[in-house]
């Protein structure tokens, strides 16, 4: 199996390479980012699978990146611009990255993929699909991350099966050692006052990984699907969860 992970530099993409580098069944995998990725050391890890692919425009794919691209299986699609960084960029390159970005890698990838390509998009808990309901919190930026949820499964629809696609909404990603003292103070008190849940970056990684390998258990998974579908399989493998 061939699994394309886009935005593989970031928090969650550099553990869903380091796993699926250990996954028996994926024979092939093709970090697609701006840059090329440290290739990870652990014990079992196959980093001949591995297949470093720069894209330096996601708006405008060179053939030679269409070429790596050519028979994948499946995609893990991480490209966006997270809530911590909201403030860091005008909203506009904001909606570039998450919502241009998102669909054109679809467009660029199903046609020249094996069938069904399976497209594994994710977004976020607070990721709002009904356009004429507002958050109060960050509500242009859920609006916008719920548009592109909704434009990924319409574009499945329409492919007349070419295509199958999920969407994950995590709430906080977690991961031992990852946040100093403070930060996990800050986290826990978010979590506590907005009711934000938690998965375990492990278990969502996990999850990714076998929804594109096995298949979409259905196309919207919900955070305590990432945890239920990611503690079900770290334990099915032998890892802790």
């Amino acid at each position: 199996m061939k699994l394309i992970v886009a935005g593989s530099t970031g928090f969650v993409g550099k553990e869903v390479i380091r796993q699926a580098l250990r996954y028996p069944t994926i024979t092939s995998v093709v970090a697609l980012a701006r840059r090329t990725i440290t290739v990870p050391e652990d014990a079992g890890i196959d980093t001949s699978k591995l297949k470093c692919v720069v894209c330096d425009d996601f708006e405008n794919y060179s053939e030679d990146v269409k070429k790596e691209l050519v028979g994948a299986d499946a995609c893990i699609w991480l490209v966006a611009i997270t809530p911590a960084k909201l403030n860091t960029m005008p909203f506009a390159e904001v909606e570039k990255i998450c919502l241009d970005y998102t669909v054109k890698g679809i467009e660029t990838m199903s046609p020249i993929a094996s069938k069904p390509f399976r497209f594994i998009y994710v977004s976020g808990v607070n990721a709002e699909r009904d356009q004429n309901k507002k958050p109060f919190l960050m509500g242009n930026y859920s609006l916008m991350r719920g548009k592109t949820e909704s434009l990924v499964l319409e574009y499945a629809k329409e492919s007349s099966g070419a295509v199958e696609a999920c969407v994950a909404k995590p709430g906080l990603i977690d991961a031992p050692g990852h946040s100093n003292f403070v930060q996990g103070i800050m986290k826990s008190v978010l979590c506590a006052v907005v009711g934000l849940p938690r998965v375990e970056l492990n278990q969502i990684a996990s999850t990714l990984i076998q929804q594109a390998v096995t298949g979409i258990e259905k196309e919207t998974l919900l955070n305590e699907d990432l945890v239920r579908i990611g503690s079900k399989v770290l334990e099915e493998r032998g890892l802790s969860s």
